[in-house]
């Protein structure tokens, strides 16, 4: 415990040290010429003007554009949301977003899923800074947010809902991008708290003339709890990551980008160990190691606008301990890989005619027990759009060519039409399609080649009034997404198989308002049915697993006159069944988070509570969530 404690004090005071540095350096860039060239200001420049600059978004089309010109649900968390959450879970922060669930196998850095609108976790397309980082070894081909640390995050943008049309593959049931940090001067976080729980946070970065950049690191070391809800042994969590992303302006108009990104990671877990093979306490580890990055150019023209780029990620895994002694020497080791090169564009035709098009091709590969497996999709896309300040709408196709599969053909059309200043309706269709993952293909024990890529459509309309960064804002939406060919486990033949339909269907409503510069609420509810349409099928009818129908976050600040901040998230979540036979049911459940913070100087004192009432419950049958806990630190931003 001291070895932490020391390493949290050296980055706090190792940040206060270099202050004086920074306000020197900040005061330089504050004297410069008020047109010097900043990149982030001409790219956004380069788009239609929004009157939030927190509304412009790639997860749409992939070239940046204001939410405005979308009837594509998209919504957004910045840089002060996510530090007022406070610590280093992230999904204490997506929480926030309509339309999503949230499941976690244990402790933090366990595997956590994020499920969109009823679709699962695997069919969500997941990238940082522009960087498709799904995991292509997975059995499912998804991301594990158990890995990323919220302390180096700045953005999040969800599109919900099918948009195979800009993105491919994986992206059947949403899009998230969470962009790294990039700081003018320093920051420094630290907090300690619950289960011996240390979590450190440092960065830098410039934003002067023509260059843009920054580097973050955060470190995390927790002694955990058990994993299994039947066991005591601790189940700890030890990760260090570093982000960084670059900016730099040959000419006006013409940019050199890049970003970069590895996390070491190692978490306990429980398995199902001899002689009973009944899930318990086990001392097996999973030890991961995630690299990501992209090199590219970004191109502002007066009619036409280009971002291409070649782009990496990569994730190895290995699995130790008494689960795996059916392996050599009792170890399971993967590695995936997926290399793309891709370009986005955008073209002004004439007047408020405008077409986005694209073309990308992706190399992927899988590793294990010596085995090497790979796949490649080359695809081009198109999009013609009509937009004014009353009323837009789009419509567009994309082509892939994979592999294994041959040809595949997705759809999409959006609108919006504004009918006052404040009052907007949208609607928009959407297909998308998911490709069998290379172990669901080829996995020694349980693969199969005969599978075909699950493939949906999803309708969505909404209303929304106000905007989010005024006083008030609201919105409802409805949706409907239908799928098919859906991939799961055949528990009788122990084999990938495709296994029918799916109808997800419901409601979301958002409310925020800020009453006075002392107070700011927000509300999400949704309301979620997702269940099997497999005509004749064994499940038909039932739920799809941890899909809870409820589940509302309800959010208040409040700046004291005595410059204390006070706040509180509420989260109140439906019952669900972890199984597609519903035999296992997961009750619901209400959590309850205190937060406070007080600046003391150029430090900003802070403290919370999680999960006040020390609820139980459980997100994953057989794992336990944290009960009460609570943390102090301190930040500070130079």
């Amino acid at each position: 415990m001291r070895t932490k404690t020391v390493l949290l004090a050296s980055v706090l005071v190792s940040a206060t040290a270099l202050s004086p540095l920074a306000a020197q350096a900040q005061s330089q860039s504050q004297a410069q010429d008020d047109t010097a060239y900043d990149p982030s200001i001409a790219y956004a420049e380069a788009m239609p003007a929004a009157a939030d600059p927190g509304a412009i978004v790639v997860v749409a089309t992939g070239i940046p554009i204001d939410i405005a010109e979308t009837g594509q649900p998209v919504s957004v968390i910045g840089l002060d949301e996510i530090e007022s959450v406070q610590g280093p879970d992230l999904t204490r922060v997506l929480q926030r977003l309509p339309g999503t669930a949230i499941s976690r196998n244990g402790g933090l850095g366990s595997f956590t899923g994020v499920r969109v609108r009823g679709a699962s976790s695997e069919q969500l397309l997941v990238l940082i800074d522009g960087v498709k980082v799904n995991d292509v070894a997975a059995p499912g081909g998804g991301f594990d947010f158990g890995n990323v640390l919220a302390g180096d995050i700045e953005r999040i943008e969800l599109l919900r809902g099918p948009n195979s049309v800009v993105w491919g593959s994986d992206a059947m049931g949403g899009v998230m991008n969470l962009s790294s940090r990039v700081a003018d001067g320093l920051f420094a976080s630290g907090e300690y708290g619950s289960h011996d729980t240390v979590y450190a946070t440092l960065g830098g970065g410039v934003r002067t003339g023509a260059l843009e950049a920054g580097i973050s690191g955060s470190y995390m070391d927790s002694d955990g709890y058990s994993a299994a809800s039947v066991g005591t042994e601790k189940d700890g969590f030890r990760q260090w990551q570093v982000t960084g992303r670059a900016r730099y302006a040959l000419a006006d108009g013409f940019a050199l980008v890049a970003n970069a990104r590895y996390a070491d990671g190692k978490v306990g877990q429980d398995g199902y160990p001899a002689p009973l093979y009944a899930f318990a306490d086990t001392h097996d580890v999973q030890d991961t190691k995630e690299k990501s990055g992209r090199v590219g150019f970004e191109y502002l023209g007066d009619a036409l606008t280009l971002r291409g780029g070649y782009a990496r990620s990569q994730t190895e895994r290995v699995y130790s301990g008494e689960s795996y002694v059916w392996y050599e020497n009792g170890v399971y080791a993967t590695d995936g890989r997926a290399d793309r090169a891709e370009l986005f564009g955008q073209y002004r035709l004439a007047g408020p005619i405008r077409l986005d098009f694209g073309a990308d091709r992706e190399w992927t590969r899988f590793e294990d027990e010596g085995a090497t497996r790979k796949a490649r999709t080359a695809s081009g896309h198109a999009m013609l759009g009509f937009y004014t300040p009353v009323a837009t709408l789009a419509a567009g196709a994309r082509y892939d060519d994979h592999s294994l599969f041959g040809g595949e053909w997705t759809f999409g059309a959006n609108g919006a039409v504004r009918f006052a200043a404040d009052l907007r309706l949208r609607a928009s269709y959407g297909e998308g399609f998911k490709a069998p993952s290379l172990y669901q293909l080829y996995s020694l024990y349980y693969g199969d080649l005969g599978l075909q890529p699950e493939t949906s459509k999803g309708f969505d309309v909404g209303l929304e009034k106000g905007s989010r960064a005024e006083s008030f804002f609201a919105a409802v939406s409805l949706f409907r997404r239908d799928s098919r060919n859906l991939i799961d486990f055949d528990l009788t033949n122990y084999v990938y198989y495709n296994i029918g339909r799916a109808r997800a269907q419901g409601a979301e409503l958002e409310l925020a308002a800020r009453p006075s510069d002392r107070w700011r609420t927000g509300l999400v509810y949704s309301y979620t049915e997702a269940k099997d349409r497999t005509v004749g099928g064994l499940y038909e009818g039932n739920d799809l697993n941890r899909r809870p129908r409820h589940a509302l976050t309800a959010s208040v600040d409040w700046a004291t006159p005595l410059g204390v901040e006070l706040g509180a998230d509420a989260r109140l979540v439906g019952d669900a069944f972890d199984d597609r036979g519903e035999f296992v049911r997961l009750d619901g459940y209400e959590a309850v988070d205190l937060r406070a913070s007080v600046p003391v100087g150029p430090v900003e004192l802070y403290g919370r509570v999680e999960n006040l009432f020390d609820a139980g419950y459980e997100t994953t049958a057989g794992y336990n969530t944290g009960g009460r806990g609570a943390y102090v630190g301190a930040r500070v931003r130079m």
